[in-house]
């Protein structure tokens, strides 16, 4: 499977999919006009690789500064695939936020309360 790298724009993050090493990435802001359009391709090989994948370890850090409302259903969409393939392999979820950003603090302690076999880290992020 083709990794996927799309940079960042001024309303969509950087999505880093490296299927190859099992690792993912969403950073920066999102809150795109076109929620499908920004995640629809990112979303469906990242379903097709954890039903094909079945041992593979995965680590999928989140490193977002701002999200609306549309972006929070993708990102717990993300979540509940992941805690789902965590049943049959480690999955590690990584939510990185600024030592001053309460708001993001909050919002991944709220994504993480639900996790049920993901391993799930807050982290802050220097800088």
């Amino acid at each position: 499977m083709d990794n996927i790298y799309i940079e960042a724009t001024e309303r969509s993050p950087e999505i880093d999919f490296c299927f190859s090493e099992g690792t993912f990435s969403l950073k920066g802001e999102s809150y795109p006009e076109d929620i499908s359009e920004t995640y629809e391709e990112a979303m469906g090989k990242l379903r097709d690789y954890l039903e094909s994948q079945l041992e593979r370890e995965i680590t999928f850090n989140f490193e977002l500064i701002y999200f609306n409302s549309s972006s929070a259903k993708i990102i717990m969409t993300l979540f509940d695939m992941l805690d789902e393939a965590a049943e049959s392999r480690q999955v590690t979820l990584n939510w990185y936020y600024r030592e001053d950003d309460d708001n993001m603090e909050e919002m991944g302690e709220e994504f993480g309360e639900d996790l049920e076999h993901a391993t799930f880290n807050l982290v802050v992020k220097d800088g």
